[in-house]
């Protein structure tokens, strides 16, 4: 069971090819932008306010904003590969002609997060690892260039994956309850928000609410609540907002409760966070 929250990676590219039975794991973020092929298992995944039924050959683009899971249905092998890249090492491979960041951009809730790889493109997607894992840590001559061109050359297959209007979507499965959850935890965000507001919104018992909500997302509504907020208030740093500023518009109401939970959450205080 992975029960992290925030999973930072160090290094700019990070490969990993996967296999597991019986494996599950909270929502959790990282700080970089991952692109994830499924090749089998039995499995639900969950992106912010979607969640897909898996079949192999389908490919997911998620955002360090963006909370996902993964939630194994049975024993089977659970197979999949993974691949996080900072976005300053992701910045420096488009041109002004082809942005190979497209296919992570777009409306948080609105955006599409899946597609599906036919069976030649699944084959060259696992060439193309393959001949990035022989490189990826190399200190040898031409390597750095060839991981360059590797991760290249897989962001361009992912792209034009993401634009390709034939292949049929897959359907958002997300329990309606949890859609309105999240609806509400969005939109109060900067808000107090209480397990009795929801309930009068959405006219169902707390405990109830609750229980549901930690069986969707492995995580309690404060846990998430604090998370987003979290999230919300990296952003506003990076903008260039004061500390003081950011803890009242991220929805922190204590200025110590703030400092002391940010710090907790990331490792990093706020002011140093904005100093990065």
């Amino acid at each position: 069971m992975i029960d992290y929250l925030y999973d930072p990676v160090t290094e700019d590219v990070l490969l990993l090819h996967m296999s597991s039975c019986n494996y599950k794991s909270v929502f959790h973020r990282h700080n970089g932008y991952e692109i994830y092929l499924f090749l089998q298992g039995n499995v639900n995944f969950y992106v912010e306010h979607s969640c897909y039924k898996l079949t192999r050959g389908n490919i997911l683009t998620i955002r360090p904003d963006e909370f996902h899971r993964a939630d194994c249905l049975d024993s089977s092998l659970y197979e999949r590969i993974a691949i996080n890249l900072k976005l300053p090492f992701l910045e420096q491979l488009s041109t002004l002609q082809t942005d190979l960041h497209r296919c992570f951009s777009g409306n948080l809730k609105e955006r599409n997060h899946i597609t599906t790889l036919s069976d030649p493109e699944i084959n060259e997607f696992l060439m193309l690892t393959q001949k990035l894992k022989a490189v990826i840590h190399s200190n040898k001559y031409g390597d750095d260039i060839l991981t360059r061109c590797y991760i290249s050359q897989l962001l361009l297959l992912v792209n034009k994956a993401m634009q390709n209007d034939k292949v049929e979507r897959s359907p958002n499965i997300m329990p309606k309850l949890l859609s309105d959850i999240f609806e509400l935890i969005e939109t109060n965000i900067t808000e107090p928000i209480t397990l009795k507001m929801l309930s009068d919104k959405l006219y169902l018992n707390g405990t109830y609410i609750s229980r549901k909500f930690k069986q969707i997302t492995g995580l309690t509504l404060q846990q998430y609540i604090i998370e987003k907020r979290i999230a919300l208030a990296k952003q506003y740093l990076l903008e260039g907002q004061s500390v003081t500023d950011t803890c009242y518009l991220s929805g922190f109401k204590n200025y110590s409760n703030f400092i002391r939970t940010f710090t907790k959450q990331t490792g990093i205080s706020p002011g140093k966070y904005k100093a990065t």
